[in-house]
């Protein structure tokens, strides 16, 4: 995968992350976008409260990954990088 394709890859995933952001910001949380590995594998770093949360590898596997899979098919799994449980 090239820079560019790369970088619209991670626009677009950021973009479908918009539709779960407000959720998490209810809790005190948000979610940051690390890096898309060669394998397709997003990377991402919980913020605030979520970095703590004991949910949120349930969050992750129903909220992140449910919608990145309807958004963005590309992307194969999500790696939390911090966080409960890492």
């Amino acid at each position: 995968m090239s820079a560019a394709e790369k970088q619209e890859l991670i626009e677009k995933v950021d973009k479908a992350l918009d539709d779960i952001r407000p959720h998490l910001a209810v809790d005190g949380g948000n979610i940051e976008i690390v890096d898309i590995t060669d394998e397709l594998i997003l990377q991402i770093n919980w913020l605030g409260n979520c970095s703590s949360c004991s949910m949120s590898a349930m969050t992750m596997r129903a909220g992140v990954e449910q919608t990145l899979q309807g958004k963005v098919p590309e992307i194969k799994g999500v790696q939390a990088m911090n966080g409960v449980g890492v």
